[in-house]
């Protein structure tokens, strides 16, 4: 979506809600709330969140007719208990929770944001203000556990794609353990000039917070997965200090191991 009709859109939106008494605020978040640094680009979804009276979320969940656009509607699935996931027929995908106002306290986390209209006295900016804030600060983060952790996450998948369970191996490798890396970058290493991290998922701007690492992490993800294995193995060992040798060693040599026994599984 072009961002004139992307703006066009959540204009359309806050009317359209504003209009029905029983809504009382709209947040629009990431991008869709189009500040400082977070313009909307063509790739763009609108994230939000409809904040209303108590009792009547459900009937915004399941009725979409305030929705811009709601004819267009293709798939609606359903994501959490307060939210859907939305696709139009243009490809204009929409996130989106509806809370009363103790249920968006209570469940609700975000890092950009807008208020695009709440009742008087602010209380839906100072929740949502409040709400950034703790997320904005550093979480406990057990350095050793997420190196053991990813270190084992590597030996498991290894140990499957050897079993021939390849796509459960690979899902260890290239997820689970790839998950325990990004943690540990996101806290070890500083981001690029002009990289914006995202507190709620190490998974994005990792291209532009770290423009160096992440070509040989996407490298290490076409791999076959005992070679990501081995890819991902080293790259950790370059990036983060101080990694345990004698558990680098034994993931290696359970990786080759793992290797070897393919090679005798597959060839007759």
């Amino acid at each position: 979506m072009e961002l004139d009709a992307f703006r066009q859109w959540t204009t359309q939106l806050a009317e359209n809600l504003r209009r029905d008494p029983r809504v009382i605020g709209l947040g629009l978040l990431g991008s869709a709330a189009d500040i400082g640094r977070r313009t909307p680009d063509t790739w763009s979804d609108h994230d939000f969140f409809v904040i209303t009276q108590p009792g009547v979320q459900e009937d915004f969940r399941q009725t979409l007719d305030w929705l811009p656009d709601a004819g267009q509607i293709v798939l609606r699935p359903r994501e959490t208990d307060h939210g859907l996931k939305v696709l139009f027929a243009d490809g204009h995908m929409i996130e989106f929770a509806v809370f009363d106002f103790e249920e968006m306290r209570r469940y609700a986390r975000v890092n950009d944001y807008r208020v695009e209209f709440e009742p008087e006295d602010g209380c839906i900016s100072a929740a949502l203000r409040e709400m950034a804030a703790r997320e904005a600060a550093p979480a406990p983060f057990d350095r050793d556990r997420e190196i053991a952790l990813m270190l084992s996450l590597l030996v498991i998948g290894c140990a499957r794609v050897a079993r021939g369970e390849v796509l459960s191996g690979s899902r260890f490798v290239k997820d689970f353990a790839l998950s325990g890396f990004l943690r540990l970058l996101a806290h070890e290493i500083t981001p690029t000039a002009g990289g914006l991290p995202d507190n709620l998922d190490p998974f994005r701007r990792v291209e532009r917070c770290y423009p160096q690492i992440a070509p040989q992490l996407h490298a290490a993800l076409l791999l076959p997965p005992l070679d990501a294995a081995a890819a991902l193995l080293d790259l950790a060992a370059q990036t983060f200090a101080d990694l345990p040798a004698a558990a680098l060693a034994t993931v290696q040599g359970e990786i080759a191991r793992a290797a070897g026994s393919q090679r005798v599984n597959i060839d007759p």
